[in-house]
């Protein structure tokens, strides 16, 4: 027997988008998402098409049409939505995959901000307690 482990070319990733958690959360139980995935402090929940395995198995490539994410400093294995419905929520800190799509969204971010706003005392942001510049939505 041949065993072949093969590894992606790449991931693309069409949108990504900060929310607020209950937005996030609210979101995913509406559109039938059965588990959202917790790595350093943010949750995240991706919007993955069926026909996304297929293209991965053809060309290597992963799309991956929306990751959207919030802050959630502590870790638990399940958010409670509201009364009676809870999702659960995997702790994937331990995977490559996932510590890259974080490590990119974070990069990407804080170029995008660096070299907003300089007024002195402006309120239009945030530092979260990682010291990483945010909007406040």
């Amino acid at each position: 027997m041949d065993v072949e482990i093969a590894s992606l070319k790449k991931i693309v990733i069409y949108g990504v988008e900060k929310r607020k958690i209950e937005n996030l959360v609210w979101c995913a139980a509406t559109y039938g998402v059965n588990r959202l995935f917790w790595i350093d402090g943010y949750l995240f929940c991706l919007e993955v098409y069926e026909k996304s395995f297929e293209h991965e198995i053809k060309e290597k490539i992963f799309p991956i049409s929306q990751v959207c994410y919030a802050s959630l400093p502590r870790y638990t294995r399940t958010y409670e939505v509201e009364k009676g419905l809870q999702i659960p929520i995997v702790d994937v800190s331990d995977t490559k995959l996932y510590r890259k799509i974080l490590d990119k969204i974070l990069a990407q971010n804080k170029s995008e901000n660096e070299g907003d706003c300089k007024k002195k005392d402006c309120d239009c942001k945030e530092m979260d307690n990682k010291g990483f510049e945010q909007f406040i939505s």
